[in-house]
């Protein structure tokens, strides 16, 4: 019975990980994939440690169910995050990247800030904080 049970957990850990989209934080990197896979990026400009609204919807759209399993198929996340509180701080090399994405495409600093770039890092579309349901939110992103 205990042998059944943990195979059980270990194949539902595995669909878990498998379905899970992971948040990339390197441009570069973030362009590959969407060029290999033929998908646009979300670009994510936060503050995660200090933007009341960033935090709002990394909870209220990030991580629900709805968007993981629609990003996991559709997207490239790409997080360019800007953490004030020491605990937090970025590597030296992190924090110049996002400083130079930061320059590129958020010149007027907005928290947060989401662009769906095409896989050549075209910007197709923004917006920012909405108070919305994640399905909403998702049909915002893909109308892009």
């Amino acid at each position: 019975m205990i042998k059944k049970t943990f195979l059980t957990f270990i194949f539902f850990t595995i669909i878990i990980t498998v379905n899970a989209q992971e948040w990339q934080t390197d441009f570069e990197t973030a362009k590959k994939i969407a060029a290999e896979k033929d998908e646009h990026i979300v670009l994510v400009f936060q503050g995660s440690d200090w933007c009341a609204p960033c935090i709002k919807l990394n909870r209220e759209i990030w991580n629900t169910k709805e968007f993981k399993n629609y990003a996991a198929a559709n997207f490239v996340l790409l997080k360019v995050d800007f953490p004030r509180k020491k605990k937090n701080k970025l590597e030296r090399i992190q924090q110049l990247k996002n400083n130079s994405l930061m320059e590129k495409y958020n010149k007027n600093g907005f928290f947060p800030y989401v662009a769906v770039l095409d896989k050549n890092g075209n910007v197709l579309g923004s917006t920012g904080y909405k108070k919305m349901k994640p399905t909403e939110y998702i049909k915002l992103l893909a109308s892009f």
